[in-house]
């Protein structure tokens, strides 16, 4: 079991060099760490982590940090040879980095809505329900990986994706019953993409082939498959070839097991009350 600490990313040697920078830039203009943090928006502590290479600048940051400090650019020159994705878990990282070569890939769901079909209302329901909570500048930061990464679904149009998605991640209305509409609505805009597959697993169903949990699968550009599986404190990476067939073999069966492509966009315009 990995440690509650591990959520945040890595540090890294571009994050140290860029914590410097600013640290350097701080201390040209006079700053304290609490009187800088006032003026940008963000607890000292915050400031603190990142000056240390700990904690990756969020949105915003760079440009409100450049316009107090007077650097003449050089905070953003910093922050733009950063390598390390914000807010992803270490354990996902390299999934992450996967993902953006694949040339399929398939998700089983039945805790959320995976993080590709989120909207940010729904994410960030999420984020503020996290025990033990979040800091406003973790959800945003966190927030904005997400939105980052969902750029897949339209900027790799030859990808397959596919998504099975049971049908109680619907019902269950996370974060109230306009964020579920919004939610549902999104969904249905994406599987109009001709490159996205959505089906849904029903409730009532008398045979299941992933009982055993979420799944991901990936098939690399050299057709190579990847599964990765993932818990509440950690995260698996799966190579080996027989354990990957056995979930494309579960996988498989959950496709004919799951309502149909268009009886999965009709059931939830029926949610919708299209």
């Amino acid at each position: 079991m990995t440690s509650s600490s591990s959520k945040e990313p890595e540090a890294s040697d571009g994050l140290k060099t860029f914590g410097a920078v600013l640290k350097s830039f701080r201390k040209r203009a006079g700053h304290t760490q609490e009187s800088l943090a006032g003026e940008v928006g963000c607890s000292s502590h915050f400031l603190a982590s990142i000056e240390q290479g700990r904690r990756f600048p969020p949105p915003g940051f760079v440009d409100r940090c450049e316009a107090a400090l007077d650097a003449f650019g050089t905070l953003r020159l910093a922050s733009n040879q950063l390598s390390r994705k914000p807010g992803l878990a270490k354990w996902f990282q390299q999934w992450a980095k996967m993902e953006k070569e694949a040339i399929a890939l398939y998700t089983y769901e039945c805790r959320v809505i995976p993080g590709l079909l989120q909207t940010p209302a729904y994410a960030r329901t999420l984020f503020a329900n996290q025990l033990p909570p979040f800091t406003d500048e973790q959800v945003e930061e966190k927030l904005a990986a997400r939105m980052e990464r969902q750029r897949l679904l339209t900027e790799r149009p030859n990808t397959a994706y596919s998504f099975i998605l049971e049908e109680h991640l619907f019902l269950r209305h996370v974060g109230g019953h306009d964020v579920t509409m919004e939610l549902i609505d999104h969904v249905l805009a994406l599987a109009e993409r001709r490159n996205i597959e959505v089906q849904i697993m029903p409730v009532a169903r008398q045979t299941h082939a992933g009982l055993d949990g979420p799944m991901q699968l990936l098939e690399t550009p050299e057709n190579k498959w990847f599964a990765y599986g993932e818990g509440q404190e950690s995260g698996q990476l799966i190579s080996d070839p027989k354990v990957v067939s056995t979930l494309q073999m579960r996988y498989a069966k959950m496709r004919s097991q799951a309502l149909s492509f268009e009886d999965s966009m009709s059931l939830l315009k029926r949610m919708r009350g299209a």
